[in-house]
């Protein structure tokens, strides 16, 4: 077969260890030939394409992003789009597709592969928010690079006396400062699961400084604050139908500072998240999904995500796997409240 091989939607480490997985496997053991769409849908809807030999994915397992390019491009809101792709496979003789991406990039695979399109997902999302999947690879690393920043921000605070407000990737799923705010040992965590108070917020910052330790609160960029709003970069959306997010950082340490008279500071953490090499973790794990995403290709098994369950690497049907957002439930929450304030 001739293989359509794509990464979609916001770039994340451990796209390009997929990509070498998928072709080194399907070259070397299955004979098949590979076609890299670049920049996401963008590709096949434009007929954007470059070859994708064994050459060619050599020395990427440890580059962050992905040799293939990515965007946020729905063919679903263009004009003949569904059309254009499947002219664009046929004229290049493309058999199937392997699409690795998160919520949106698998929500337009799905649409595709009911309208007749053979394809196969892989789960990539730093937010570990994809359904059917226990972790999604890029989330370990993201959470990585988010506790570090931690680690290092403690010290600053507590030298200079002031709280500083850590705010992460996270736009409906707290994935990342759950984990990032544990393992960094942060005073409070705030998701977009649950809505908070600014005047209990307070509190926990003003006990954290009668320990004499500054406070570090980790914030995820979907946060609300009771009764409020979710904080905007501004009112445009993507193709996608997705604000921009930013600002609930900034506005919560100027919130903190009016109620507890200590200064505070915003560290937004952003695109730092998204870069670099991609820890073992995800290495391993995207190298994983990628052996078994073409075997499912060469299986003829369309329709299907590949996801991590236990340690385990399964197929489950696409629909199931975007059917809805996986969020922190409340009883892990829990487990990080006991830390709050002390």
């Amino acid at each position: 077969m001739r293989i359509g091989v794509l990464t979609g939607g916001g770039d994340c480490p451990g796209l390009n260890a997929v990509i070498r997985a998928v072709v080194r496997k399907g070259v070397a053991t299955y004979g098949h030939e590979f076609v890299g769409f670049q920049d996401g849908w963008k590709g096949p809807l434009e007929g954007l394409s470059r070859p994708l030999g064994i050459a060619d994915v050599r020395g990427i397992l440890p580059r962050g992003g992905t040799i293939l390019g990515s965007s946020r491009t729905n063919p679903f809101k263009i004009e003949n789009g569904v059309e254009r792709i499947k002219d664009n496979l046929a004229t290049q003789g493309v058999d199937a597709l392997i699409a690795i991406g998160g919520e949106d990039t698998l929500g337009v695979a799905t649409k595709l592969y009911e309208l007749g399109v053979q394809v196969v997902g892989v789960p990539k999302t730093i937010d570990n928010d994809l359904g059917a999947t226990d972790y999604t690879f890029g989330f370990d690393t993201a959470v990585n690079i988010a506790m570090e920043a931690i680690d290092r921000l403690h010290t600053t605070a507590e030298s200079h006396h002031r709280t500083l407000v850590v705010e992460v990737m996270g736009r409906h799923a707290g994935w990342i400062a759950l984990h990032a705010g544990l393992a960094g040992g942060a005073n409070v965590i705030l998701l977009p699961e649950r809505q908070f108070d600014v005047d209990q917020v307070a509190g926990y910052v003003e006990k954290r400084f009668q320990h004499q330790y500054a406070p570090i609160v980790v914030v995820a960029e979907g946060a609300q604050p009771l009764d409020g709003q979710m904080v905007l970069h501004n009112q445009e959306l993507d193709s996608f139908g997705h604000v921009r997010l930013g600002g609930i950082g900034q506005w919560l340490a100027e919130q903190l500072e009016a109620k507890t008279g200590k200064e505070a500071r915003t560290v937004v953490l952003g695109h730092i998240q998204r870069g670099g090499t991609p820890t073992a973790f995800d290495r391993v794990l995207a190298t994983r999904l990628g052996l078994q995403a073409i075997d499912a290709v060469h299986e003829g098994d369309w329709g299907k995500m590949v996801a991590m369950q236990s340690t385990d690497i399964v197929r489950v049907p696409l629909a199931e796997a975007t059917r809805e957002l996986k969020t922190v439930p409340l009883e892990r929450y829990a487990e990080a409240e006991v830390f709050f304030g002390s």
